[in-house]
């Protein structure tokens, strides 16, 4: 019997370490598993510092904040903060704080103590100033679960027609200069294939964009020749392997999503793509975040597990006033247990 509730509650739950106790990421997981929106069947583990869980919770009720979940009825693995604390001021304690509880996450997820693995926003200035020298919480879950190349995509449900918006990068958090360095055929034919996995969760024949990397998609070689000379031979070759799929691109990159903003807004889909391939962040994340901010979900692709996050980072600027968002962590946990029911 003992057994059978453990492998019960494996299945229920969804760890989600809490970033950087100076961020929003205690506020924003408490007022998500508040809502009255997720299944009732759902245990959410809570990884950080059970005090400042409490604290942060005893902020919100005097600030007049009411849906909120108690710390009392939620299950917390304490790994108590180290240092000094003040919301808003990340520093190498912060950093290593929220190090630590998603490495601790992580082992639990390896284990197959939970089905799916939400992560609340970090700093990554403040992880390199505790020693750890990632680029983001992606890179860490790459070396935990020796995965070479995941990929970050982002998913949304527009609230007002119920149509999904997908994103996927093509390379992820790396300086502007080292883009031309990763961006191989060969990355391009995987990434394809993988934002083709995904669409096809829910369509069997999704339409597929791809983003020119120059302005214009280079305008035949004026504005840039990679399209010319690498870019529109890979995408050919994909056609011919996929015949069934309908590709478009190199798009010019500043119309590339117009047609995904009105299919957003609109009552109907202005023959938007199912899926968006973006060849560096910021050209995928400008307009996912102008389009569905607080909607959009950060799904890591290629782990052994489902994981997901909020499309926003730690909003020092806000922190502890209460008025964060919680609407994007709600997407993510929601997302993370529809993708993980298996």
């Amino acid at each position: 019997m003992v057994i059978q509730e453990k492998s019960l509650k494996s299945k229920n739950q969804i760890v989600i370490p809490l970033g950087d106790p100076a961020g929003i990421g205690t506020e924003i997981t408490l007022k998500a598993l508040g809502s009255y929106d997720l299944p009732k069947n759902m245990h959410p583990l809570l990884i950080g510092c059970k005090r400042n869980i409490e604290l942060s919770y005893q902020k919100l009720i005097v600030q007049g904040k009411v849906h909120i979940a108690n710390p009392k009825d939620l299950d917390i693995e304490d790994l108590p903060f180290q240092g000094h604390l003040q919301a808003g001021c990340p520093s190498k304690d912060t950093g290593e704080a929220s190090f630590i509880w998603l490495t601790r996450a992580i082992e639990i997820i390896k284990q197959r103590q939970a089905r799916a693995l939400v992560t609340a926003p970090i700093a990554k200035h403040a992880w390199h100033k505790a020693g750890h020298l990632y680029q983001g919480q992606t890179e860490r879950l790459a070396i935990m679960t020796s995965v070479k190349n995941p990929s970050m995509l982002f998913t949304a449900i527009s609230p007002i027609n119920g149509w999904r918006l997908n994103t996927l990068l093509a390379t992820t958090h790396i300086p502007l200069k080292d883009i031309h360095q990763k961006l191989t055929p060969q990355l391009i034919i995987e990434k394809l294939n993988t934002l083709l996995e995904f669409c096809q969760k829910f369509k069997a024949l999704p339409k597929l964009s791809i983003a020119g990397l120059n302005p214009h998609s280079g305008e035949e070689g004026r504005l840039g020749k990679e399209e010319i000379n690498w870019l529109i031979p890979v995408i050919k070759e994909w056609k011919e392997a996929h015949p069934g799929i309908t590709l478009e691109g190199p798009v010019p990159p500043d119309t590339c999503w117009i047609s995904s903003a009105k299919s957003w807004t609109g009552k109907e889909n202005y023959n938007a793509p199912d899926g968006i391939l973006a060849l560096y962040h910021d050209q995928g994340l400008i307009p996912v975040k102008l389009i569905a901010f607080d909607s959009a979900v950060n799904t890591t692709l290629g782990l052994p597990f489902i994981r997901t996050s909020p499309d926003h980072g730690t909003a020092f600027d806000i922190a502890g006033k209460g008025i964060a968002s919680h609407q994007s962590m709600l997407a993510a946990i929601k997302t993370a247990w529809q993708f993980s029911d298996s």
